[in-house]
């Protein structure tokens, strides 16, 4: 059926109301501002391992969903409050990176390798090799009278179910403030240990959970924060978006704080464009050789995996640190951020170099796509600074892209980072966007390819019956960038290994789909835009739009660790500690051993019985990002075509 544009409003509407509905249990309310769950259901482990986490993802997504509802009715409160909860909640207050004082912008941080399996940390700290200085901490400083960082961390444990509270205090104040990823490239969310971002050294063992990680002569208790780049980018992406619309019905000065403090944030997301430890770009080779970087040879302009920081807890020795990443991921780019970083009057930085940084990563973040561009459409993984995590050698022959390696699955390989297909549709959509927005040649050149690969693997059927992309196999590699003649990448291609009814990456698709169509005048990818919504909403649920997932992956939540295959939750020989509810920690520990909450999940059942040997359980999930994408879809239509 064809829908006029009220359709796709109302269902806009319909799918927000859902959302916001407490009974529907996206959200906990705090106060009066509320903070978006990982998913509606406890029993879920992708990249949050619990389903009452939130991540820096879910407040992006809260924000955009509610930027769209004001573009839609012209209330801007409810986007106002998303901002005031994500900076509430999402960004460590002062007093919860008390020590900033003691960093030294000249010795940044300590180098630890990193390796390629969980088995091989704790990582020695190597004071003896060199590190570069960090020529922006002291602009930072100057623009915004601090020397705090203004970014999200990326997980919090929203119902603290782990118990360890604020900074461990043992009561029950929540959001908490956790992480896991934290040992190297084969580590899966299975082989994780859920610490805390604030290592008291009250749970854990002797050191807390700090010498799981990190080997040291002594340690101290100290603070630590994460930040996910594409996170901080899309909600810079987003606020851009509230601009223009706002402006549109002559609120501008409804979004106008907000609009502030997404400038601000994208200023400190400048971490993310550095190597991990201001080491210079390229042929970057061995911990000792590769030359310490200073002032702006130390960044690669690409939104990397991740920058993170951290210090001491103890005020009275205050000492800090502070790193980037030399791993870039094609999924993580945002050339819309950066564009509106560095020509959007609103949200140019005030730093002394903010804008000119964005103006220059624009252009290279469109050159590193289309390097990483498949013969076939699909855009292969990324390149590193630093091969392996510990500037190893790479493989001989590997292409290079202004010196970086190219890495088909950068920074973590369990699944490969590429294998997604929703890392495609993420990534596109913002490069689709731009390009409606700017109608930039670059960014057309590699959607032109892009998006006749995408369609040519989605099928729309009838009575809602749809399927695209869900993993992807690789072979070969791009050539050498040359910026003045880049090469055709014949060699480089791609493959749909399986399909899926992802109804949160078929939502991202559309909005790729259409923004390419509002750009270009392509009618096919409109009307493909429009069969997946139209398909989507024969999925309708009580609480959004879902389908049911079998998940045979959750066969690891009781795989101890096995030396001879290098899977389960590895904990060193000798090694004992306790979680805040006493779980035990030690080497023969497992996934769920550590997460006995689990048992007393509603859901449990069904993963207990496929542990026991019956069949591999099904869920219908609604995360909050993914029901996001398919309201903030349907006000696309709305906003590109009404």
């Amino acid at each position: 059926m064809s829908k006029s544009t009220s359709d796709y409003q109302v269902e806009f509407l319909k799918q927000y109301n859902k959302i916001k509905d407490p009974n529907s249990g996206y959200f906990r309310k705090l106060g009066n501002l509320l903070v978006p769950y990982h998913s509606v259901e406890t029993l879920v482990v992708e990249a949050p391992d619990y389903g009452h986490e939130t991540t820096s993802e879910a407040f992006s997504y809260y924000l955009w969903l509610e930027a769209s509802y004001g573009r839609i009715t012209q209330d801007w409160a409810p986007f106002n409050a998303a901002w005031t909860s994500l900076e509430t909640f999402a960004i460590p207050s002062s007093t919860d990176q008390p020590t900033n004082s003691g960093y030294n912008a000249s010795k940044p941080a300590t180098y630890a390798a990193e390796y390629p399996s969980p088995s091989k940390y704790p990582s020695q700290l190597q004071s003896g090799v060199s590190v570069g200085s960090d020529p922006i901490a002291g602009e930072l400083k100057n623009a915004y009278g601090t020397s705090d960082v203004y970014g999200m961390h990326w997980l919090l444990d929203v119902d603290n179910i782990y118990g360890f509270g604020h900074c461990e205090d043992g009561t029950n104040t929540a959001p908490a403030f956790i992480n896991t990823f934290q040992r190297g490239s084969q580590e899966s969310v299975w082989e994780t240990v859920t610490q805390p971002s604030c290592d008291m050294m009250k749970f854990g063992g002797k050191n807390g959970y700090l010498d799981l990680f990190t080997g040291d002569s002594s340690y101290a208790k100290q603070w630590k924060y994460t930040d996910a780049p594409d996170a901080d980018a899309r909600a810079v992406q987003v606020a851009f978006q509230a601009e223009q619309w706002a402006k549109a019905q002559g609120k501008s000065s409804a979004v106008a704080d907000v609009v502030k403090k997404a400038s601000k944030m994208g200023d400190y997301l400048r971490y993310s464009l550095f190597d991990k430890y201001f080491k210079k770009i390229g042929n970057c080779v061995g911990a000792s050789t590769c030359a310490a970087g200073t002032g702006k040879d130390s960044e690669h302009y690409l939104i990397s995996w991740y920058y993170a920081w951290g210090g001491s807890a103890d005020p009275s020795n205050a000492w800090a640190w502070r790193i980037g990443d030399g791993a870039a991921h094609q999924g993580y780019q945002n050339p819309l951020a950066a564009y509106a970083l560095s020509t959007d009057p609103g949200l140019k930085p005030l730093s002394s170099t903010g804008a000119s940084d964005w103006a220059t990563s624009l252009g290279r973040q469109l050159e590193f796509l289309q390097w990483l561009q498949s013969a076939d459409g699909g855009i292969a993984g990324g390149a590193t600074n630093s091969w392996d995590g510990q500037y190893g050698t790479p493989p001989a022959g590997d292409p290079t892209f202004y010196g970086m390696y190219y890495d088909w699955q950068p920074v973590w390989h369990d699944p490969p980072s590429n294998q997604w297909f929703g890392f495609q549709t993420w990534g596109m959509e913002r490069v689709a966007e731009y390009y409606q927005a700017t109608k930039d040649a670059r960014a057309k050149k590699i959607l032109d390819k892009w998006v006749p690969w995408a369609i040519a693997n989605t099928t729309v059927g009838t009575g809602g019956s749809f399927q695209i992309p869900s993993d992807l196999t690789w072979t070969g590699a791009p050539d050498t960038w040359n910026a003045s003649n880049p090469g055709g990448n014949t060699s480089l291609h791609v493959a749909v290994k399986n399909y899926s009814q992802d109804v949160g990456v078929a939502a991202s698709l559309a909005k790729t789909l259409m923004y390419y169509a509002a750009g270009s005048g392509d009618t096919k990818s409109k009307t493909t835009a429009e069969g997946l919504l139209t398909a989507l909403t024969g999925h309708e649920d009580a609480k959004g739009i879902a389908v049911p997932e079998t998940r045979a992956d959750y066969n690891r939540f009781d795989d101890a660790y096995n030396a001879s295959t290098d899977q389960g939750l590895y904990v060193p020989p000798g090694w004992t500690g306790t979680m805040p509810d006493g779980d035990k920690i030690s080497s023969s520990s497992t996934f769920e051993s550590i997460r006995s909450f689990y048992k007393n999940d509603p859901d449990w059942s069904k993963v207990q019985s496929y542990l026991d040997g019956g069949p591999a359980p099904t869920f219908t999930y609604h995360r909050f990002w993914s029901q996001s994408e398919i309201a903030t879809a349907f006000a696309t239509h709305v906003d590109l075509f009404g």
